[in-house]
């Protein structure tokens, strides 16, 4: 199913709008594409899904929209039910933050919360809010307790969102927090990446929709996603136990000694790629930067392009001519 930018527009504001018109509508009011979508709503009864941006790009729903298999319509049309998410739904105002109080009173336990970006908290939460209330803007972090009190299942997507991420670097003005410290109470899974990976989303959504929370790893990844190293399923593996090393960007050889953090960061996007498998990181010759881990960007002070000290390769086992000693230049 192919669609133009102006037809996946179009599908995004009449599917939103379908949710939230009936309450402020008669029936009879309502547009007939409206109608449409909201008897396609009722005849897959898709979950309903609020998407919160806190500190963030909008890279995380980016990267979503890029979603190959299944597409984005597919998604929107018979899995998910997008009732709220501020880059692409219809409604706008009073309309759009009626959603959010509408989910908490009416879908508690029904709908899952998805995040995006990280919870700033200093100044009271002062950095980042979300409409307004009785003439008072909202702040997120209000938003992201009350809906995540409500919700069947919080996804933090991206890394910001997962572990704070970019705005929690030092030196953290904002006192940017990961959404598990805003709702420690909720049933969190965190699917990170600087974007996260649209299957990775998908994938969650598909195994929450057919079998319940997946397995989760201790910093809450689903392991069908980020069970693995990168350094296990590199393509550049060979170089690594043969001792080739890159000396410069793009060059051929691994990638160690230029930063790469590949030896401690889980993740299968090594295997998986970006745009429909077309290239990774790697294979583009830059260095993992580790985005899905919890120490990313800061790495403990050493920065994303920092060659890792040994120690913190998780028992890699330096042998031949790669080993440390004998590394080439680096």
């Amino acid at each position: 199913m192919g669609l133009s930018r102006r037809e996946f527009l179009e599908l995004l504001g009449c599917t939103t709008s379908a949710v939230v018109l009936p309450r402020f509508l008669g029936l009879g009011q309502i547009p007939e594409p409206i109608k449409v979508a909201l008897a396609e709503q009722q005849k897959y009864n898709n979950i309903p899904v609020i998407w919160l941006q806190g500190q963030s790009c909008a890279g995380c729903s980016v990267s979503t929209i890029n979603t190959v298999h299944p597409d984005i319509a597919s998604v929107l049309t018979e899995t998910i039910s997008l009732q709220f998410h501020p880059n692409v739904m219809g409604g706008t105002g009073d309309l759009a933050v009626g959603m959010l109080e509408h989910a908490i009173e009416h879908l508690s336990g029904e709908f899952v919360l998805v995040v995006e970006g990280s919870i700033p908290t200093a100044e009271a939460g002062a950095y980042c809010k979300t409409g307004e209330k009785d003439g008072k803007a909202v702040t997120t972090e209000e938003w992201v307790k009350r809906l995540g009190s409500a919700a069947k299942a919080v996804l933090a997507v991206g890394s910001c969102a997962a572990f704070g991420g970019i705005p929690a670097a030092r030196p953290d003005v904002t006192g940017a927090k990961p959404v598990s410290e805003i709702v420690p109470g909720a049933t969190i899974v965190n699917i990170p990446g600087c974007p996260s990976h649209p299957d990775w989303l998908i994938g969650t959504v598909a195994h929450v929709l057919l079998f319940g929370l997946p397995e989760l790893d201790e910093h809450k990844r689903p392991t069908m996603f980020f069970g693995k190293l990168v350094h296990e399923q590199c393509e550049r593996r060979a170089d690594f136990e043969n001792g080739i090393a890159a000396e410069d960007f793009g060059e051929k050889g691994c990638l160690f000694n230029l930063g790469c953090k590949g030896v401690e960061t889980y993740c299968d996007v090594c295997i998986r790629g970006w745009n429909n498998n077309v290239n990774w990181c790697i294979r583009s010759g830059s260095p993992c930067i580790g985005c899905t881990q919890p120490e990313f960007p800061d790495f403990a002070g050493q920065g994303i392009y920092a060659k890792l000290p040994v120690e913190k390769t998780h028992g890699i086992k330096w042998t031949g001519p790669y080993a440390p000693k004998a590394a080439v230049k680096g």
